[in-house]
């Protein structure tokens, strides 16, 4: 595991406990269920462990398993800009060959949207708009593209706008596809994240797009988040930068979304 954890006061932890911290420390998340079939005891020992790490700050307790505590997951922005920056590109470029020529493109905010943008570039008769200045700058040096920013509040180093002006502004548009990004997913695959602010504006661009792409790694699917933003009935398409776990795959292929990872 690398740094070997240890509770709070001197108490040290079982090795099952150690072993729940280093597979949640790999995975990122991991359920009871999968936890307990490990270790063949039964949901409810699992439990008591995962209670335990949780109170003692080694991991962040959720319904139905456990993850890296938040602070972990969530690492400073300038960190999140090079922390996988060529899988960032890989679902980048798959994102843009679901765009087709002409289309009016909504691009929401973080790093992986960012290398959409990035990977926008160059294409004829671009039509933008996006609650991203990160997004807006990358893309103002293009002559053959328009670009919308939907102003509002500028909320953290991501550059990203919220509260209901930005609300507000994407609600007045048609949009062919939008590019959304995640922080995580819920057990029946709907996609969550952990800034409140944000979600509104997500949710508004959703109802008035015609196809949603969600953009983002495949660590990102082991983990929950705080809030839900899309139930799997209003997500077309999942890119991401490798296979899902099998549990995760069926789940989103029950709900009828396509899942797209680069093919070897």
């Amino acid at each position: 595991m690398g740094v070997r954890l240890h509770a709070e006061a001197g108490q040290e932890l079982s090795a099952r406990q150690e072993e729940i911290l280093a597979i949640v420390h790999h995975q990122g998340f991991a359920t009871i269920d999968a936890l307990a079939r490990h270790f063949d005891v039964s949901t409810q020992t699992v439990r008591r462990d995962i209670i335990y790490l949780d109170e003692q700050q080694l991991l962040q307790r959720f319904h139905g398993g456990a993850g890296v505590r938040e602070a972990t997951v969530r690492l400073g922005y300038a960190e999140k800009r090079i922390t996988a920056a060529e899988a960032k590109e890989r679902i980048a470029r798959i994102a843009v060959g679901l765009i087709k020529p002409g289309e009016t493109v909504f691009l929401d905010v973080g790093t992986t949207v960012e290398a959409v943008a990035r990977a926008l570039r160059g294409r004829s008769g671009l039509r933008v708009f996006t609650s991203s200045l990160a997004a807006a700058t990358i893309l103002s040096a293009e002559q053959d593209a328009e670009v919308f920013v939907t102003g509002g509040m500028l909320r953290g180093p991501d550059g990203s706008l919220t509260d209901e002006w930005a609300r507000d502004a994407v609600s007045r548009f048609r949009f062919d596809v939008a590019i959304l990004g995640f922080s995580g997913i819920d057990d029946d695959g709907a996609l969550m994240d952990f800034d409140l602010r944000k979600v509104a504006v997500k949710q508004a661009v959703a109802a008035r797009a015609s196809r949603t792409v969600a953009v983002g790694e495949s660590s990102k699917l082991l983990r929950p988040a705080i809030v839900r933003v899309l139930d799997t009935d209003r997500i077309d398409t999942l890119a991401t930068n490798d296979a899902p776990p099998p549990l995760v795959a069926e789940t989103l292929a029950k709900a009828g979304v396509e899942v797209l990872f680069p093919q070897g």
